[in-house]
């Protein structure tokens, strides 16, 4: 086993070569903001979606532009609005006098990297035209189905300052992103290298192309090799587990705070954003350090909180801290 394990080492490192030169190009746009990019790649190298969660002005949508530009990917970005249609994101057919029938007319959904910005502040019907790309990757307008292309990747923002005409996401939808990324603010050494970049450059600064589609599909089919030790996956269950009933991981008083714990989801994403973890750190195996790396990311949009626990100021990073800091590592 430990051979097997050298050799997907191997394979992982020679896989993930494009990665030191990814985070670089980002580096030239982006300043700071590490656990944003790292938290895009390994959304990226899971093919699953990511909600951005931060104040205005911290470099979220431009992240998300140059996520594209590094891959060769398409972009397409969507503000969303109360007044927005199911047909503004989707397409709609439309009607050719001429010959008497209707063509089809795709909407900005039909690309590789899509910014959602501001999502909670669209209606439902709208979030519900959206659930179908996001987990089946197709889109049907018309009666016509169209299938995706790879990579489809939606990355959503809100802003949690703001409540003034925005409707909370469902919980379905919620659940469907891997990760939920808390966007902070840079510190004041950061501030002042953006200061400076920002009032200086005489042409905006893009991300160079580093990879293809291609290359990501090849990624893909790696991490999925990578070993996990099943004592490590007990451990993710384990946590998901103590969202749910706390009470029997000794974490009694947590039951009250929690109304809801984290679905069987939560338990694919975190097994999956684990391997992805090892692949970027370039190993062949996961450790309990990539569990714990991600797990934060991957749960916290999963536990509902309890009126009590909105009423104590508690909030999910705090819990989930807790359940962490209590269940026993392999």
């Amino acid at each position: 086993m430990s051979q097997n394990i050298e050799e997907v080492t191997q394979i992982v490192k020679q896989a993930g070569h494009f990665i030191p030169r990814i985070m670089e190009e980002w580096s030239r746009v982006i300043i700071g903001q590490k656990d944003l990019l790292e938290g895009l790649l390994l959304g990226l190298l899971t093919g699953e979606h990511v909600l951005l969660e931060g104040a205005p002005g911290l470099a979220k949508t431009t992240s998300v532009k140059t996520l594209a530009n590094s891959i060769r990917a398409t972009f397409s970005r969507i503000q969303f609005t109360p007044d927005l249609l199911p047909a503004d994101i989707l397409g709609t057919q439309v009607y050719q006098p001429q010959n008497g029938q209707f063509s089809i007319k795709k909407g900005p959904l039909f690309a590789n990297i899509i910014l959602a910005d501001e999502i909670n502040r669209s209606p439902a019907k709208v979030q519900s035209a959206l659930l179908e790309a996001m987990q089946e990757r197709q889109i049907t307008i018309g009666g016509t189905t169209f299938q995706l292309e790879s990579p489809f990747m939606v990355i959503a923002t809100q802003n949690p300052i703001e409540q003034e005409g925005t409707y909370p996401l469902p919980e379905a939808q919620v659940d469907r992103f891997i990760f939920k990324l808390k966007v902070d603010y840079p510190s004041k050494v950061e501030e002042k290298r953006i200061m400076q970049m920002m009032s200086s450059q005489k042409e905006h600064v893009t991300a160079q192309p580093v990879i293809g589609p291609e290359d990501l599909v090849r990624a893909r089919k790696v991490f999925d090799t990578i070993y996990i030790d099943e004592n490590l996956e007990d451990y993710i269950v384990n946590i998901v587990a103590a969202t749910r009933i706390p009470a029997e991981y000794g974490l009694s008083d947590l039951s009250a705070l929690i109304q809801f714990g984290a679905s069987p989801r939560a338990s694919i994403f975190l097994h999956r954003a684990a391997k992805a973890h090892a692949f970027v750190q370039g190993r062949g195996y996961v450790v309990p350090h990539d569990i714990k790396t991600v797990g934060m990311d991957v749960l916290r949009h999963r536990v509902i909180l309890s009126y009590e626990a909105e009423a104590e100021n508690v909030d999910s990073d705090q819990l989930l801290k807790k359940i962490f800091d209590t269940i026993e590592v392999p």
